[in-house]
């Protein structure tokens, strides 16, 4: 079978975006293994299937390039909206976008893409955690270091954690273990964060079931959320990642808005 696909990336976090509307894959995880192999495939950190959907504008899920599906992109879902408005799909300035993370609503911001990325969920449980409450500033063995992590959902699980600077840290030595810690039932993604000053922090990220990628979208703003949460910095923070900088804002009404770019790399087609 032949199957059409096209590459994408948001500052470096890249995909393989898939047009499923109208038909059915099988094999999905295989599938993700496969073409995101970066010398026998591909190569991307995750797949995106583009899909119908009965309760919004379109569906999306992902798969990680281990085959794992996760519940919510924020690159990824800047990506699937250049897509659809690229393609004339939709005109909407404002796309509503299901997810296994809930509805996400992406719109137009200039070249940008701003996106609505809903609320952070803090109780522990709910992460999920195998903690009871806010969890921020609980202490975690890894290795021969013990962190302090702060733990947000954005749609997914992540744990931050504040260091005095990422660029000489281990992030994958780290960040393999943190992301299949025993607290941690879904396992999770791992931010290290350097905080710059009130309005700016630098990230680096050990993906759940990617590695260290370039960026990630829904960790930028659980960085962000954790960041104000521990009186860092205010609601409003430009995140610096290896691949670029993303801007987020976490609102008064609790809302967490970030803003990115996204970009088209090429099209191809492949023997699924």
């Amino acid at each position: 079978m032949k199957l059409s696909f096209t590459k994408m990336h948001g500052i470096g976090n890249d995909f393989i975006l898939i047009d499923c509307r109208g038909m059915q894959l099988a094999g999905l995880p295989g599938l993700a293994k496969r073409l995101c192999d970066r010398r026998f495939g591909i190569g991307a950190d995750q797949i995106l299937l583009l899909g119908e959907s009965a309760a919004a504008d379109f569906s999306m899920r992902i798969f990680n390039a281990d085959g794992s599906e996760v519940e919510m992109c924020g690159n990824g879902i800047r990506c699937l909206a250049k897509y659809v408005w690229d393609r004339g799909l939709s005109d909407k300035e404002t796309l509503r976008v299901e997810t296994p993370g809930g509805i996400i609503q992406p719109e137009r911001a200039g070249e940008l893409v701003r996106v609505d990325m809903g609320e952070p969920v803090l109780e522990g449980r709910l992460i999920p955690v195998n903690l009871n409450g806010e969890v921020k500033g609980h202490p975690l063995q890894a290795l021969d270091r013990e962190f302090r992590i702060t733990c947000v959902s954005m749609g997914n699980p992540h744990a931050v954690i504040f260091v005095d600077g990422v660029e000489g840290l281990d992030v994958e030595r780290y960040g393999s273990v943190i992301e299949r810690h025993e607290l941690f039932p879904k396992r999770t993604n791992v931010e290290f964060i350097e905080v710059i000053g009130r309005d700016r922090i630098r990230m680096r990220v050990w993906e759940r079931g990617a590695g260290e990628t370039l960026a990630c979208g829904t960790g930028a703003c659980a960085a962000a959320v954790a960041s104000h949460l521990n009186g860092h910095t205010g609601r409003r923070v430009s995140v610096e990642l290896r691949g670029g900088v993303l801007h987020v804002e976490w609102r008064e009404d609790n809302r967490v808005f970030m803003t990115g770019p996204a970009a088209e790399v090429f099209e191809g087609v492949v023997e699924a």
